[in-house]
């Protein structure tokens, strides 16, 4: 390590450490965000779900501190050693077991102390250091500026912030691209499939927004009544069982689960609303058959919810194609859904059906087990379809499968550059690696 790098008390490189109020306001549906850990995430403030206090009640939460543009909160009780930085212009206050340091800027560059409390040094500090309760575990707060941290000159953790954020940045962008994508094609699917637009708009007497006239003419103009209620006219009711079967997968033994084998797909797989992750994967080497197996583009549903928050059961998923593997074991958690020889290309559009809102209510409203959910085969297979003429399913298969394919590359890219950075921070933080040597290797990515 150069010379110039120093060890510190963290207490000395800020301006103050605070926490937020032991309690939790009366929530609202709109004002200043109420800022949880679940909002803490790698780094990251995850701001998809939030909950909000009142104009009034916000005087009284942030009486200790008021978050501004810079400051660092963290966790201390559970979710230990996760961290992010406060944006401009995000006015909110801390919630339960969050504090924050604000960092004295003469000392220290705020988004170099972010990454220097993710590398793993801080981390091992963070862990030596728990306090291992009965319920959570926890960092005694009062305790925490004397936590060692490791800075350089404030002109290299400048250049080291830097060149890790530009990194964090085009993860980002691809990752706002992907949401981008995938909202797209859901407003696609429920406007055609669901709200039923471009059918309203000829019955009266208007041109189908958004749309060639080619396309417009595979819609009728007008309803009729159904069990389901008004439908396009000539659209048949079917069951999902008229169309496929479902196989459950493989209940395992965890002595299979190694270093090496074929990829598992699995809960921690499925992220709700669609959204799959290929890090989830468990790699397993024990015996299988071949109805446990998966291959990419198969459609799979998540049958179980095993931290009864309801989080992903009835969750779909499409199998991404791997670079490493073109076959897949799932467990029995997870449905599979065997789409019979005729109705294969109905595929995608039933997967956009299991993301409805109508069939998620249905999937958790008839989940059965008191401490495990689990989803019966039957809940599925009864449930009632729409079914549009095949040459509309083409159309709307031939815009969007496009974008899916586009969301898989798109996360590769961001998990390569994820690696890239996980890889880099610690040389990085520590002063093993070199700036330039840190920028080839960005460059050769």
């Amino acid at each position: 390590m150069n010379s110039e790098w120093k060890s510190v008390n963290i207490a000395s490189l800020c301006t103050g450490i605070y926490d937020g109020p032991h309690a939790t306001p009366k929530k609202t549906d709109h004002g200043p965000i109420f800022l949880g850990i679940s909002s803490l995430n790698k780094g990251q403030l995850d701001l998809s779900s939030l909950e909000y206090l009142s104009e009034e009640d916000y005087p009284k939460w942030t009486k200790r501190v008021v978050p501004q543009k810079g400051d660092i909160v963290f966790s201390y009780e559970t979710r230990l050693g996760e961290v992010a930085i406060i944006p401009d212009g995000l006015r909110c206050c801390l919630g339960r077991r969050m504090a924050l340091m604000r960092i004295d800027q003469s000392k220290a560059i705020p988004e170099y102390i972010l990454y220097a409390y993710l590398s793993p040094a801080f981390q091992t500090v963070i862990r030596e250091r728990t306090i291992h309760g009965s319920t959570v575990d926890r960092i005694p707060l009062t305790e925490f500026g004397s936590f060692p941290i490791t800075i350089p000159p404030l002109s290299v953790q400048i250049a080291i912030a830097e060149t890790l954020k530009a990194l964090d940045d085009r993860i980002t962008i691809l990752r706002e691209t992907n949401s981008t994508l995938e909202a797209i094609s859901q407003a696609l699917f429920k406007s055609w499939f669901v709200d039923f637009d471009p059918v309203r708009a000829k019955q009266e007497g208007c041109e189908p927004e958004g749309m060639d006239a080619d396309t417009a003419a595979l819609f009728p103009d007008r309803f009729e009544e159904s069990e389901l209620g008004l439908v396009p006219m000539g659209w048949r009711i079917r069951s999902l069982g008229s169309i496929l079967t479902l196989d459950k997968g493989l209940s395992y033994k965890g002595d299979f689960l190694t270093n090496t084998g074929v990829p598992m797909v699995n809960l921690g797989c499925f992220k709700g609303k669609g959204r799959f992750s290929e890090n989830s994967y468990k790699p397993y080497s024990g015996e299988f058959k071949e109805r446990h197996t998966v291959k990419p583009y198969d459609l799979v549903l998540a049958n179980t919810d095993i931290t009864q928050k309801r989080v992903v059961i009835g969750s779909p998923a499409l199998i991404p194609p791997h670079s490493d593997s073109d076959l897949f074991i799932f467990t029995h958690h997870v449905y599979s859904a065997r789409f019979k020889a005729e109705e294969a290309h109905w595929k995608l559009y039933v997967y956009f059906l299991l993301l409805q809102d109508g069939f998620r209510e249905r999937a958790i409203g008839y989940a059965t087990g008191t401490t495990v959910l689990s989803l019966p085969r039957d809940t599925v297979l009864e449930f009632q379809i729409t079914e549009p003429m095949p040459l509309l399913r083409d159309k709307f298969n031939s815009v969007v499968m496009p974008l899916i394919e586009r969301q898989w590359e798109n996360e590769r890219k961001a998990q390569t550059l994820a690696t890239l950075r996980d890889t880099l921070l610690p040389r990085l933080i520590s002063g093993q690696l070199r700036l330039p040597d840190a920028e080839a290797l960005d460059v050769e990515v």
